[in-house]
């Protein structure tokens, strides 16, 4: 691809292990926290409360990691849009990954009392101000690089990470859970916290190499890198702004629904074993990387507004049959349930990338997707914690199953109003989308 003497081409292999590797790692630390919210932290972390209440309180100190991400993904997206893509990807990779590795070595409650769950919430706050730039700077990292018609599959590069970290942070913990209670808990949960360190240093090679992508790289040497980017998203852009992160909600709610809440649920009300549970979830993974593919390429061919919208019904009509299979108690059928979560969460994901990329001009771009993806998972991880109090209230997963409808209802209605953004005509040359404003 010729980029007219702004930079050096890219090719399609270093734009992908700079998105995907660099995501899958950040999301790798960002799910063991999830996982070990679900099977660990209740206990070592919160043990003077009844086991309702212990979990409630852990759920909620993984909640607590998205109160900050609307005012990271403001932050690093600011700075993105005024400075550059590739210095906040590591600098998110930095405070993500830093917090992960010291979650791994703190005291539990016995050695340190009320200290350790503050210390514990602390460092997800940081974890979570860390992760809201990482998805907006990785996509743009790939989108800004592709032509229009090649937007969604370029993003699907960092919508794969979200899985691949669900894949790895499931596989770490499946490998210490055959361990006897005691070392469980003295140690071997803190492995998967601890190898983050090793992959940090893997991300940092990758994204140390980066150059800035082609559009960003036009726009400063064209010198319309505005100064105050997200009050000049306000201006332009508010109301795809404000439909953005309501569209971005049922994403994150189904994917915490079973990577988080289902491991709390089928072991403690079902009855599922840990690591069968583990293994489940692992499994749809798989299919999960494959719907994100497929629903690019359809995206990139029949629009991705038209894609988000059909995942946005799945996410609608799914949950309801979805806790009805794993009631059952069977994991053949729980595996269904969780597949076909993983394809709800696949079809959204894929085309993402490509809807959000085309909903803001290049100079507020960062700040425009972090925010408003930032704001979906806010809501969606502020959900989770509601999850057992709405299950402890109705003792039936029925009453957990409609509420979780509820963010699918939001996202279909959000993403109806989304428009794109008007396109300038001397800015039609591949791999450029300017928009002055929303049409």
């Amino acid at each position: 691809m010729a980029q007219n003497g702004t930079s050096k081409p890219r090719s399609m292999r270093g734009v992908f292990a700079a998105s995907f590797i660099g995501t899958s790692v950040e999301w790798y630390d960002y799910f063991i926290f999830g996982t070990a919210a679900a099977l660990v932290f209740p206990r070592l972390f919160f043990p003077e409360s009844d086991p309702d209440a212990a979990t409630l309180a852990s759920l909620s100190a993984f909640a607590a990691g998205f109160i900050v991400r609307p005012i990271g993904a403001a932050v690093i997206g600011h700075f993105g849009d005024r400075i550059g893509r590739k210095s906040m990807l590591v600098l998110s990779l930095l405070l993500t990954g830093g917090s992960t590795f010291l979650i791994g070595v703190l005291p539990t409650f016995a050695a340190l009392g009320i200290g350790a769950p503050l210390l514990l919430v602390s460092l997800r706050l940081i974890q979570g101000f860390g992760v809201a730039g990482e998805w907006g700077g990785a996509l743009l990292i790939a989108t800004e690089n592709a032509t229009p018609r090649r937007r969604a599959v370029y993003g699907s590069f960092a919508q794969f990470g979200v899985p691949i970290g669900v894949l790895t942070s499931n596989l770490a913990f499946l490998a210490v859970s055959g361990m006897d209670d005691e070392t469980f808990y003295s140690t071997g949960w803190r492995i998967p916290f601890l190898l983050s360190a090793v992959l940090v240093v893997i991300g940092f090679i990758v994204r140390i190499r980066l150059s800035e992508p082609y559009e960003f790289a036009r726009a400063k040497q064209r010198r319309t890198v505005t100064k105050v980017p997200f009050a000049e998203l306000l201006r332009r852009h508010p109301r795809n702004l404000v439909l953005g992160g309501l569209a971005a909600i049922a994403p994150p709610a189904v994917g915490y629904a079973v990577t988080v809440y289902m491991l709390t649920y089928g072991t403690s009300a079902v009855g599922y074993a840990r690591n069968t549970l583990l293994t489940l979830i692992l499994a749809s993974t798989s299919v999960w990387i494959l719907a994100i593919l497929v629903s690019a390429l359809l995206s990139d061919r029949f629009g991705a507004k038209r894609l988000y919208i059909a995942g946005a019904i799945t996410a609608v009509v799914w949950p309801v049959p979805m806790f009805a299979l794993v009631d059952t108690g069977n994991a053949g059928l729980a595996l269904v349930a969780f597949l076909v979560a993983a394809i709800v969460q696949g079809i959204m994901a894929g085309a993402q990338g490509g809807l959000f990329t085309e909903m803001f001009a290049t100079e507020v771009r960062y700040s425009g997707i972090s925010v408003a993806y930032a704001v979906g998972g806010t809501v969606a991880g502020a959900l989770t914690p509601v999850y057992p109090a709405l299950y402890a209230a109705g003792g039936s997963s029925t009453t957990v199953a409609l509420f979780l409808c509820v963010p699918g209802l939001v996202s279909l209605l959000a993403v109806l109003g989304i428009r794109y953004a008007t396109v300038r005509p001397e800015e039609k040359e591949p791999g450029a989308v300017a928009v002055p404003s929303e049409s």
